[in-house]
């Protein structure tokens, strides 16, 4: 795995080769600023879609076991109608419907749980991945600060999207200074190459 970690550094900082200089030319006597758009990795990077694309997948799973499971329920709470008020044979259907909706209840807190659960680890592991990534080409760089930035567009006929806009902190800075294009690389590497994320980087 050491190998894909060292590939992935040498193939981010390739990447990364019309950074050095303009940084350097343009901030030679003072500290060194570079950008980077997490936002926009955890949505372009092939390695972070394939993980989400498997939790959603297993959410599909889940609906359909989900949705044959409350087919059980409402055939079980019909056949309950059936029986007269009082009887054992009633009063037997009525556990047996309420332990199935218990049970139901039960299966879908654990599943959404587990979902979540997933879900803020790929975020939490991939984000680690990033700035591992980040922290490499930095220091190649020899790059004092990286900053987080949007480099979406404003959409003025969607109000989420201007508000967005409005209130990035960063409102200009040199295209040359981007290092996203060589974490993407760097995570490209580790993710993909490295088998989807098994790769541990400190």
């Amino acid at each position: 795995m050491r190998r894909f970690v060292l590939s992935a550094i040498a193939l981010a900082i390739t990447t990364l080769t019309v950074l050095a200089p303009t940084a350097a030319t343009a901030q030679e006597s003072g500290h060194r600023i570079a950008v980077v758009d997490v936002a926009y990795i955890f949505k372009n990077n092939n390695g972070i879609k394939s993980q989400v694309k498997q939790v959603e997948q297993n959410l599909k799973t889940f609906d359909a076991e989900l949705q044959a499971k409350r087919n059980e329920l409402k055939n079980a709470a019909e056949k309950l109608k059936t029986f007269q008020v009082g009887s054992s044979d009633y009063t037997s259907q009525e556990e047996k419907v309420a332990s199935m909706e218990s049970k139901l209840r039960l299966d879908m807190a654990r599943k959404r749980k587990e979902l979540a659960d997933r879900e803020a680890k790929i975020y939490y592991d991939n984000y680690q991945h990033i700035a591992a990534g980040v922290k490499i080409l930095a220091q190649h760089y020899k790059i004092n600060l990286v900053l987080r930035y949007n480099s979406e567009d404003m959409d003025l006929q969607k109000g989420e999207s201007v508000i967005r806009g409005v209130m990035k902190n960063i409102v200009y800075h040199d295209e040359a200074l981007d290092m996203t294009p060589g974490v993407m690389q760097y995570l490209d590497k580790i993710l993909v190459a490295g088998g989807e994320g098994s790769t541990t980087v400190k």
